[in-house]
Order: structure tokens, then C-alpha cells, then sequence
């Protein structure tokens, strides 16, 4: 190939991947707003349970849960509260 055409493909291949990234902007951006509201869901649930001894309120450390406090915020924790408090009774 000659340096002429390297060019034109390496700007067709930058102009090709700028494009994909615009297209899909908004739903990766909502993907990594979801995956760091899961992982501060985790730390949530981290910290709820290391407090548990004294509130007496504890929830699994999983995925499930982390999704639902990380998308839902404090409805979803109250929901996961309520949906364990109605299981265990």
C-alpha cells in the first residue's frame, strides 16, 4: 500500500469509530450511570450490614439488590425492606 492510502484508511477508520461513538453516546452513558449506581448499591449494602448489629436491619450483599438500591435509590432499598419484612412474616 502506499502512504497515500494508509492515510485515507486510518481517517476513514478515526471518522468510522468517532461516528459509533456518537451514535451511541446516550445509551453508554446511561450503561456506566447504571453500573456506578450498582456499585455505590454494593457499598450501600456493605455498610448497612456492617451496621446491622445495631439497627438490627440487614440485607443481602448481591447483585439482585445492588441493581434495585442503584437504580430505585431509597424507594428501592425501602421496597427490598418491605418485600423481607412480608417473606420472613
Amino acid at each position: 500500500m502506499e502512504i497515500l492510502q494508509k492515510a485515507l484508511l486510518f481517517l476513514f477508520v478515526v471518522l468510522a469509530v468517532v461516528g459509533v461513538v456518537r451514535l451511541f453516546r446516550t445509551p453508554l452513558r446511561i450503561a456506566a450511570k447504571i453500573i456506578l449506581n450498582t456499585i455505590l448499591g454494593f457499598a450501600g449494602l456493605i455498610l448497612l450490614n456492617l451496621a446491622a448489629p445495631f439497627t438490627g436491619i440487614a440485607l443481602g450483599v448481591n447483585l439482585f439488590n445492588a441493581v434495585v438500591i442503584g437504580v430505585l435509590g431509597l424507594p428501592g432499598f425501602a421496597l427490598l425492606l418491605l418485600v423481607r419484612w412480608i417473606l420472613l412474616t
